[in-house]
């Protein structure tokens, strides 16, 4: 008797164990499921869809509060970037939404302070560039000259941040001859700020340039996609 008793006490005690095992498993995989969760769409919530929000809010899509659930007006300001940047307007945010908003596992942690920190930075110094290498040329061609930076930090070709494109080694000429300084006009601002909020009217080249002034060779090679001003813009 005293063994039929201990051996119901260790079955039982061996399905406690298995249950708490399987509980814990399974909110092991729930918190972590923003991390490796594929898409997001209407009726998803958590950290990735606040950040999404914030994104979309700073750079004038989205009006609606920033409470990490997946509702109408999220839909709709996703649909609109899609749209802005030539995306498939589906209103799901998959892998290439991610990337279009620069969204990764890294960023998804940081603070809104220190996101908008470095969102003011970012519209400085790419107005600084679009100051040095577009001052003169058609507002629609210093839009797309900051929009062809954004094109390149989702290209794994280039560096993955602004300054990154922006400071990588003979990219720019107005990095080389110093135009980058030059007295910074509104214009260039304003530029900025467009690109960042997803006008691209390169129609997502990579390169552009001045035939007038590049001796470049292979430069000529890039598929064209458009020209606005004097620039070339290419893929």
């Amino acid at each position: 008797m005293f063994r039929l008793f201990e051996r119901k006490r260790l079955v039982f005690l061996a399905v406690i164990i298995l249950v708490t095992y399987i509980c814990n498993t399974m909110f092991f995989t729930s918190s972590h499921m923003e991390v490796v969760a594929a898409t997001y769409t209407y009726g998803s919530r958590g950290s990735v869809v606040r950040e999404i929000q914030t994104r979309l809010k700073r750079w004038g899509y989205y009006k609606g509060s920033v409470d990490g659930i997946y509702g109408y007006k999220t839909l709709a300001a996703v649909k609109y970037f899609q749209e802005k940047n030539r995306l498939q307007v589906d209103g799901i945010v998959g892998n290439k939404t991610l990337a279009a908003l620069g969204i990764n596992k890294g960023s998804v942690s940081k603070s809104t302070a220190a996101t908008s920190n470095t969102n003011n930075q970012n519209v400085l110094l790419l107005a600084r560039l679009i100051n040095g290498e577009a001052r003169g040329e058609p507002y629609e061609g210093q839009v797309a000259v900051g929009a062809v930076v954004l094109n390149r930090t989702r290209d794994p070709r280039f560096p993955n941040t602004i300054a990154g494109v922006i400071y990588q080694p003979g990219a720019f000429t107005a990095i080389v001859d110093g135009q980058i300084h030059a007295e910074l006009q509104q214009s260039s601002i304003n530029a900025a700020r467009d690109a960042l909020n997803g006008w691209d009217p390169s129609g997502g080249a990579v390169f552009y340039f001045n035939p007038a002034k590049t001796t470049n060779k292979w430069i000529w090679s890039r598929p064209l996609i458009k020209i606005i001003g004097k620039h070339r813009f290419c893929s």
